[in-house]
């Protein structure tokens, strides 16, 4: 793939080829699973990574010239393959945001954030990229952003500016409620105490703030008298 010279015709040919290779159960699967608003090949995540792997290796820029973006693989090829690129994290940026207008599903958030092993080296600036998602409009940019803050930034020296964004700019998108609350939920696993005044005083909507009690709840790290004091927690309104 690396000797690919990408063009119209190539193209083509790789689409084709992607389809002899489809697996028609993982597609069904993944069609049930919130990601059925687009045409889905049905390859499994594994081998997607192998092929944006080899991309990157290639003119990729050229690749992501000529993809059609029509399936929810090619999405998914092209933001792979970014977190395989090897450039300035500028550069990378850049690439990023042009790609994150195709996000509208979990899957394409999920998957691609969770592939940008270079934003660990990059934590300051990625983080100014995040501000500047989590203000948009778009819920996807708004996901993206809290899926970063989640994948990279548990750590003592950022729970306070997590806690201060999920408050400022989360919305009644169930894809960003989902976030904040799995974000927040794994904040109370690493840090439970400053998570635990958060959930007491934050700003959060009733449904987020207690979608966020209920996926601590779900952690078998939790004991049964913990979770039964997060219960006394809940709102109502």
């Amino acid at each position: 793939m690396k000797e690919i010279i990408w063009n119209e015709k190539t193209y083509q040919i790789f689409i084709d080829d992607l389809y002899k290779k489809r697996d028609l159960k993982y597609r069904d699967f993944i069609s049930k699973i919130g990601v059925n608003n687009q045409e889905i090949i049905g390859i499994r995540i594994p081998e997607l990574k192998k092929i944006a792997k080899n991309i990157s290796k290639s003119d990729y820029q050229a690749f992501i010239k000529y993809n059609k973006h029509q399936t929810l693989e090619e999405k998914l090829l092209h933001g792979l393959l970014i977190g395989n690129i090897k450039e300035e994290f500028k550069d990378i940026l850049k690439l990023f945001s042009d790609y994150i207008t195709y996000i509208d599903n979990w899957s394409l958030c999920d998957t691609t954030v969770a592939n940008m092993h270079i934003w660990r080296q990059n934590l300051d600036e990625g983080l100014i990229f995040i501000i500047n998602l989590l203000k948009q409009n778009n819920p996807w940019k708004k996901r993206v952003g809290y899926v970063l803050l989640l994948d990279y930034y548990i750590d003592q020296k950022y729970l306070k500016t997590i806690f201060q964004l999920c408050d400022l700019y989360n919305t009644k998108h169930y894809y960003v409620q989902m976030a904040i609350a799995w974000l927040i939920s794994i904040c109370y696993i690493k840090y439970p105490n400053e998570t635990l005044t958060y959930i007491k005083n934050n700003k959060l909507d009733p449904w987020t703030h207690n979608k966020a009690i209920q996926k601590i709840k779900e952690s078998l790290r939790i004991d049964d008298s913990t979770k039964k004091y997060l219960n006394t927690l809940k709102r109502t309104s």
